[in-house]
């Protein structure tokens, strides 16, 4: 198994790039679609993360900000979920989590365990500015940044213990069909 601190992302055509975020859009929208079917809550599972934030760590900034956009959007149109209430906050951390995972594997080069952490990161604090900006006082933003962790560590759990192998795997996939990975 190749060590994930020497992977680069797998470049791709823009026309190529639209598609594989089509893709990880779809399945980033049926998985938490399937994780309800069997009451498997989204905010303690977090299912619609893996596909963001796998996009960004595997394609770079661009499909993570893509797919980070459209995953919540088109989850809302085709379910209803997120509700409305908390769409605009929770496209905004989806966003952040995609786009930061991007970004630190491209841009800074660093290896695929500390972006997706530092992703994490990145993606609650704009969860907490995001809540506290949509008008609710600084506390409750820390309170509900709180409910967020604490209801969804299982979901963080998963993302780590599984976005890191997905990446790999998929890059091996991708790499074996001739896409190159940027150096």
């Amino acid at each position: 198994m190749p060590q994930a601190s020497s992977m680069s992302i797998i470049k791709v055509k823009n026309i190529e790039l639209i598609t594989f975020s089509v893709i990880f859009v779809t399945l980033a929208v049926a998985l938490p679609w399937l994780a309800h079917q069997f009451n498997l809550a989204g905010p303690t599972f977090l299912p619609m993360h893996l596909f963001v934030l796998t996009a960004g760590l595997l394609f770079g900034w661009r499909a993570g900000l893509m797919v980070g956009l459209f995953t919540p959007l088109v989850s809302y149109l085709t379910s209803g979920m997120p509700l409305a209430p908390v769409l605009p906050q929770i496209t905004l951390e989806v966003m952040a989590y995609g786009f930061f995972a991007g970004l630190f594997r491209e841009k800074l080069k660093l290896n695929i365990y500390f972006s997706l952490l530092l992703a994490l990161l990145a993606g609650r604090l704009i969860l907490l500015t995001t809540v506290w900006i949509l008008g609710t006082s600084f506390l409750a933003s820390l309170t509900a940044l709180e409910k967020a962790i604490t209801l969804g560590w299982p979901g963080i759990l998963i993302q780590l213990a599984l976005v890191p192998m997905l990446v790999i795997k998929l890059k091996k996939i991708f790499e074996s069909r001739s896409f190159k990975a940027e150096s």
